[in-house]
């Protein structure tokens, strides 16, 4: 193919091909932020803003919440708290105050039925929520159960907003479904259709819906060739909207969600506030988006980077001069602060209510930045050796009653390490000089790399082989909507981390190499073929069939 030797050109004249290995090919729940986008992207962000998202949270899987959409599935009351902001949401966009400028028609009549005007806004309005075009019956039978509903209620616009609830119930809106066809260039193989491929990539890039252009490529074909999907892919990466894409994908490779509910004890850090917390979030995500995106810079630099971005609340935190909102800010080369690892966000979110936790620091960065799983302490770890040490000072004193316990030393000898080396931050990211009046040792060894500090530190992990690769394969997941398979990814994932690295660990290259890439758009069958009058599971489908039955196949009522 033309485009994989336009593609092994760019790879600084590499002779390996690029794998046509395909994708595993599913159907995935809406996360909360997704469904929250898609809501915003059609009516806008006063209506999405309105209701509280309605799906389920997500167990993290393979590092992402986001791998956990594809397997979780729908218990009833989720079911009705998700009709009910169904049905907020629809009554909000007839209601007068936005009926004007969301309903392209109005009623020839507002206390009749109306065919005509509900044919044309539900025509839209499905085509953009479920991402395809809705089916002649489907929209047939929702213009009727409008009419019906507009009839008993003497109200078009009630019955309007009953039929648009029914959309926003229905598995085509609820789920992003890889559905396929056949592939006319391979042939026994499969490719997603222009829809799913339009979806596949703007939840990959975007974390939301396509946008009308998308959809009009996918309906042309204009997807299905190289030089449309390249075009496609270029103009996505130039939007404003790709800042929502990464931030989202950041947030959650970062486990970032533990800030919902993360706090401090206010008696040991009163500095720090769920206010403080929020921001040291916003901060590390900000910093991200300006180093990758903004600048375009080396991936790997974002954990040696001394450039960030300051709010008064931090600046306290930071021991700095406080100036109004949000700030560029550059610590100095002597400053301790230094990459992501000492930002308020990972010290913060990786330690105690009431002090620091080496063990949590080191498993965090094994487990976020180099994919390496630390197993949990086993079920009879006594702790108390760890707490009553009355006569240890440091962290590094306490600690060594685990490493010299056989049950424990095995994983404290992966994770302690590069915990120590991040002591001179207390449980809440503020700077220390000494613990408990004792000086600090903060030496140690990241596989087989010796450092004396954090700044050691910071430039072992900026240099770990495995570094790169990691990132490759959490994006892998994010953009095909699950883990990636050790069996049949590997190849793809290899010449992707080679791509990556040729073109100096840059993120936009990374996407772009993965969203044009023989993998994102083929898919490779499986026993739990997607089928949305199914479902795309084993207990979720039957219950969302069973909860629409009467609006879905019999027009809208309840």
């Amino acid at each position: 193919m033309l485009f994989t030797a336009l593609l092994v050109g760019c790879n600084g004249g590499s002779e390996s091909p690029v794998p046509e290995d395909p994708s595993a090919q599913r159907a995935r729940l809406l996360t909360a932020d997704q469904y929250r986008n898609s809501i915003a992207a059609v009516f806008g962000d006063d209506i999405a803003d309105s209701v509280l998202s309605p799906m389920p949270p997500l167990s993290r899987t393979a590092g992402l919440r986001a791998n956990g959409a594809a397997e979780v599935g729908l218990t009833s009351d989720q079911l009705s708290q998700i009709q009910r902001s169904a049905a907020a949401v629809a009554a909000k966009v007839v209601d007068p105050a936005h009926r004007d400028f969301l309903l392209p028609c109005r009623p020839a009549d507002a206390n009749a039925a109306d065919a005509v005007c509900a044919e044309r806004f539900l025509r839209e309005a499905g085509r953009l929520l479920q991402r395809r075009p809705l089916a002649d019956e489907r929209l047939a039978a929702l213009v009727d159960g409008a009419g019906r509903a507009a009839a008993q209620t003497d109200d078009f616009y009630t019955g309007l907003a009953l039929a648009l609830e029914a959309v926003l119930i229905s598995p085509e809106f609820l789920f992003i479904a890889d559905r396929s066809e056949p592939d006319p260039e391979r042939p026994g193989a499969r490719r997603l259709d222009g829809y799913a491929l339009a979806s596949r990539l703007s939840f990959f890039l975007w974390n939301g819906p396509p946008d009308d252009a998308l959809l009009a490529a996918a309906a042309s074909g204009e997807l299905h060739s190289e030089e449309g999907l390249r075009l496609a892919v270029e103009r996505m990466l130039a939007s404003s909207r790709l800042e929502a894409g990464t931030r989202a994908f950041f947030d959650d490779m970062l486990a970032f969600d533990a800030f919902d509910s993360l706090a401090k004890d206010p008696m040991v850090y009163p500095r720090v506030t769920g206010a403080t917390l929020a921001q040291a979030r916003e901060q590390t995500l900000r910093t991200i988006v300006d180093h990758v995106l903004v600048r375009d810079l080396d991936y790997r630099d974002l954990f040696t980077t001394r450039r960030t971005f300051l709010s008064p609340a931090l600046a306290v935190v930071y021991g700095l001069p406080v100036e109004p909102g949000w700030t560029p800010h550059e610590f100095s080369e002597d400053s301790p602060r230094i990459g992501l690892l000492t930002q308020v966000s990972y010290l913060a979110a990786h330690s105690h209510a009431v002090r620091s936790s080496p063990t949590q620091r080191g498993k965090a960065l094994r487990e976020e930045f180099l994919c390496q799983v630390v197993p949990d302490p086993p079920p009879n770890v006594d702790f108390s050796t760890l707490e009553e040490n009355e006569h240890a000072k440091t962290a590094r004193e306490r600690l060594d009653a685990h490493n010299s316990n056989p049950a424990c030393a095995g994983c404290h000898l992966v994770t302690d390490p590069m915990g120590l080396a991040l002591e001179h931050f207390d449980g809440a990211g503020q700077y220390r000089a000494t613990e408990n009046g004792a000086e600090i040792d903060t030496a140690g060894e990241l596989d087989g790399a010796l450092y004396d500090g954090v700044e050691g530190l910071a430039r072992a992990l900026r240099n770990h082989p495995k570094l790169p690769g990691c990132l490759v394969n959490r994006v892998y997941a994010w953009g095909t909507g699950g883990p990636a398979s050790p069996v049949h990814d590997r190849n793809t994932l290899a010449w992707l981390e080679d791509r990556f690295a040729a073109e100096g660990y840059r993120l936009r290259g990374l996407f772009e190499a993965l969203a044009t890439s023989p993998a994102f758009r083929t898919v490779r069958p499986a026993e739990e073929a997607v089928k949305l009058d199914h479902g795309p599971g084993p207990t979720a489908p039957a219950r969302i069939s069973e909860a629409q039955l009467a609006l879905r196949d019999t027009g809208v009522t309840r």
